[in-house]
This record gives C-alpha cells, sequence and structure tokens, in this order.
C-alpha cells in the first residue's frame, strides 16, 4: 500500500494553507519588536503550545516510537527531568529577564559580565544551534522520503522553502501562531495513528499489553546505580532537569519566546503548562513505538534503521487518508521547529552582533536585513542537513547530544552571573572554554551517555569559572 490521491491532496492543503496562514501576519512587522517578540502581546497559552512545537521535530515524532520498539518506556524518566528544569527556570532564571527590555538571552550576559562573553555565548549558541537543527531537517527527509519518494534532498528542499516563506515574512508572531495550528495537527493525528494501530493489532490492547508486558517494554523506571546507562532514573532525573535548564533558559529559540509574552506571569504559565504537555506527548509517542512492536514482532533492523519504522508502518498500512493526516502531522512538527530555529538564530546574529556593529541602523532597514538573515540561515541548514544524510544513526540521539555539547557551558556561564557576585567576565570566558572543550572530548572520546553531559559541563564551567574569577579579581571590567 502507498499514498494514494487521498493522501497527497490532504498534505498539499496542509502545505499549502499553513504557508497561506503564516502569510497573514506580514503586515504587522514594522520594528525589530514587531518581528522578533511579536509585540510581547501573545497569549500564555499560545506561548506554551509553541514551545511545545519549537522542543518537538521531526526527530521526536519517529525516532522516540523507534527508541521505544528497540527498548521501553524509560526514556519517561528523562521528561520528568524535563518538569524539574522547567521549575528552576521559572525561580532562578525567569525573574532576570523580566528586568528590563531584553530581545535576546545573551543581552543578560552582557548586562552581568559585558560585550565580550555576549558574543561568546551567542556564537556558540549560532553554532550548535545550527548543527542540531541540520539532523532534524535530515530527518525530514526520511517521512517525506518514503511517503512521497520525492528523494532526500528534494524533500528537505520542498520543506525548508515553505517554512522560509512565513517565517521570513511574518517573524515570531507568524511562528508562534503556526506553532498552535502545527502542534493540535501533529498530536491530534498522533492519536488517530495510536487508535488506528491499536485496532490492527490482533486482540487489540490486551494482547498489546501482554506481549509488551512480556517483553519488558512497558517498564519506565530503571533505579540501577550505573553510570553507564543513559536512562536510569538518576540519569533521567539529573540530565533532564539539567538539559531543560540550559535549553529553555539559555538557549535563544525558547528564551525568545518567554520575552514575547505580555508579562512575568505569563511567561511562566507558559513555561510550566508546556512541560505537563511534553509529558503527554513524549508518553503518545512512546506508545505508538511499544505497539508497532507489537504489531511487527520482527527486529528494527528489518526496517533498515528503527526511526523508518512508524514511517513505513503509516505509508503501508494505515487506511487512506489516516496516512495523509499523519504525515501532514509529522511535516507540521517539522516546520514548526524549523520556523522556531530559523527566527532565532536570526534574531541573535543580528542582536547581538550586527547591531553592535552598527546601532545607529534605522528600524526599516533592521527589519530588512533581519529577513535577509532568515534567508541565510535557511541556506545554512539546507546545507548541514544535506552533509547529515547517511552519517548520523539514530537521529533523536544524535540530534540531543550535539545541543548538550553547548548546553554545559551556556548553563554554567549563566549560573555564574545569576548565582554569585564574585564571578568577572575573563573568569567566566575561561570556565566556558574549560567546560566545553571538556564536553567535545567527552562526546567524541568516551562512552559517558548524552543525558550527563549538561550536568558534567556545567560542574566544570561553574566550578573553573568561579575559581578563575577569584585568581583574577581585577579582570572585572566589562568589555
Amino acid at each position: 500500500m502507498a499514498l494514494d490521491k487521498l493522501d497527497l491532496v490532504i498534505i498539499a492543503l496542509y502545505l499549502l494553507g499553513i504557508t497561506l496562514f503564516g502569510l497573514r501576519f506580514r503586515k504587522h512587522q514594522r520594528s525589530l519588536r514587531d518581528y522578533f517578540l511579536a509585540e510581547r502581546n501573545i497569549p500564555w497559552w499560545a506561548i506554551s503550545l509553541s514551545i511545545v512545537a519549537a522542543e518537538t521535530s521531526t526527530l521526536t515524532i519517529i525516532s522516540i516510537p523507534g527508541l521505544a520498539y528497540d527498548t521501553n518506556l524509560t526514556f519517561l524518566q528523562v521528561v520528568l527531568g524535563y518538569l524539574v528544569g522547567r521549575i528552576i527556570i521559572s525561580f532562578i532564571l525567569l525573574p532576570h529577564y523580566f528586568r528590563g527590555d531584553l530581545y535576546t538571552a545573551y543581552e543578560l550576559i552582557e548586562r552581568r559580565f559585558g560585550r565580550r562573553l555576549r558574543f561568546l555565548t551567542s556564537g556558540l549558541f549560532l553554532v550548535t544551534r545550527a548543527a542540531a537543527e541540520g539532523v532534524r531537517v535530515y530527518a525530514v527527509s526520511i517521512v517525506v522520503g518514503i511517503a512521497l519518494g520525492t528523494g532526500e534532498i528534494a524533500s528537505i528542499a520542498i520543506i525548508l522553502a515553505l517554512t522560509l516563506i512565513y517565517t521570513f515574512e511574518g517573524g515570531l508572531a507568524a511562528v508562534i501562531w503556526t506553532d498552535v495550528v502545527q502542534t493540535t495537527i501533529y498530536v491530534g493525528g498522533t492519536i488517530a495513528g495510536l487508535v488506528t494501530i491499536l485496532h490492527l493489532v490482533p486482540g487489540g490492547w490486551p494482547a498489546v499489553h501482554a506481549l509488551a508486558a512480556a517483553s519488558g517494554k512497558l517498564r519506565m523506571f530503571d533505579f540501577t546505580p550505573d553510570f553507564w546507562r543513559p536512562y536510569t532514573f538518576w540519569a533521567g532525573l539529573l540530565g533532564g532537569a539539567f538539559l531543560t535548564t540550559a535549553s529553555h533558559g539559555t538557549d535563544q529559540l525558547i528564551v525568545q519566546r518567554l520575552l514575547a509574552a505580555r508579562s512575568q506571569r505569563q511567561s511562566m504559565a507558559a513555561l510550566l503548562s508546556s512541560g505537563v504537555v511534553i509529558l503527554f506527548q513524549f508518553a503518545l509517542f512512546l506508545m505508538v513505538g511499544v505497539m508497532l512492536f507489537a504489531f511487527y514482532q520482527v527486529p528494527s533492523a528489518s526496517f533498515g534503521k528503527a526511526d523508518r519504522i512508524y514511517p513505513v508502518f503509516i505509508v503501508s498500512r494505515m487506511p487512506h487518508g489516516i496516512s495523509g493526516l499523519l504525515i501532514a502531522a509529522i511535516l507540521a512538527a517539522a516546520m514548526s521547529n524549523l520556523s522556531a530555529a530559523l527566527n532565532s538564530l536570526s534574531s541573535a546574529s543580528v542582536l547581538d552582533f550586527y547591531l553592535q556593529r552598527k546601532p545607529q541602523t534605522d528600524e526599516r532597514s533592521r527589519v530588512r536585513f533581519s529577513r535577509r538573515m532568515t534567508l541565510v540561515w535557511g541556506f545554512v541548514l539546507f546545507a548541514l542537513a544535506v552533509l547529515s544524510l547517511h552519517k548520523v544513526g539514530r537521529v533523536v540521539e544524535v540530534g540531543l547530544q550535539i545541543a548538550s555539547v553547548a548546553y554545559g557551558a551556556l548553563l554554567g556561564v549563566f549560573l555564574l552571573g545569576v548565582l554569585t557576585r564574585k564571578a568577572n567576565q575573563s573568569g567566566a570566558m575561561i570556565g566556558m572554554v574549560c567546560g566545553f572543550i571538556a564536553e567535545l572530548g567527552i562526546w567524541g572520546r568516551t562512552q559517558v551517555p548524552w543525558t550527563w553531559y549538561v550536568p558534567i559541563g556545567t560542574v566544570i564551567t561553574f566550578g573553573v569559572g568561579y575559581a578563575a574569577s577569584v585568581l583574577l579579581p581585577h579582570a572585572s571590567a566589562k568589555a
């Protein structure tokens, strides 16, 4: 079975509809405040759904079911850490972001330490966010290639071009409101897929439960004190908490949304409520993988790689109409994550670098240059996605590994800024460099699980940065 005309019509209508919907916001973009912060007039519930969409990509939807197919539900321990991280951000970092008129996360670093460290933190964000996003864009080609047979490079180009159109024109407002629509589509589509799989398994839920339980697929908690296993309770809770504190508290991709809220209280409500949605969402994706295991009962290697199982099932086993809806849902997640990345990369480039050198640029020129940078980053992500073809394993873990390599250094610097008074710019820069080098070494030369990358990097950055600040007490002048 392959996609028929009904499926293709559903996919085409979605792609056309979401692009036209995003273009509706073009006329409101008259200043950088409009383009990058949506006039700070977005309700908390829309920001909440946008946060969920921003941290959900195609690799999440196709790779998490593959992970459960191969293992079990222990990834949820990491998601519990995501909830803890959100609480930490709400009380430690968020109050600092609402003291003043900030546009990027790294303005806070300049205010506390100086301009050089702002350049360094923002630059690290740009490099690692682009690299991680390249893997996420590559994941699109897996789905589109299987569904439409367009080829990997053509698949990447189609989705990237359509996403660029409304992100280029509509800015953050277009990103957030299309995120709301796309989150509804991919969550609703996944629920429809779950129900369909359940009906296709002989014996229904009792048969699924019996087989999954016998195979250990329903195991959720693992309290084994083993440092080298990525999904134990300790690695999941600590690793997930550190990862989210870094990704949602120091990464412009998420911080930009928090800054678009009408107030600090609404920003906190958006952040905490998004954690509840994320827990439900990951449980949903994992259960899809468990049910697929009950349906196929063959090793994932039979599909080439685990990431192909869910897309193959959608195209070959789902009823026509439902399969089109699910492909559209996966593309919705891809486009929402991609638009978020494009807008945040553009905002950091313009605000943290370009306007620091040309502060006299008039408002119209600023918006025009911001759109150009969105286009530039689109081409960069296309190139990185093409380079990722055939060079990565299970894409969700590769994406998390790349992001985690930088997050420890970034979080360590932010904590030095908000938790200490003695830390200075030179000491923080030394700590950040040491933390980042240590994380690169751990990633490339050891078997340490990715869940420990951020905690280790944060501790090294904070410890070395504080010690260097104490030893270099006169190096605190801002520059």
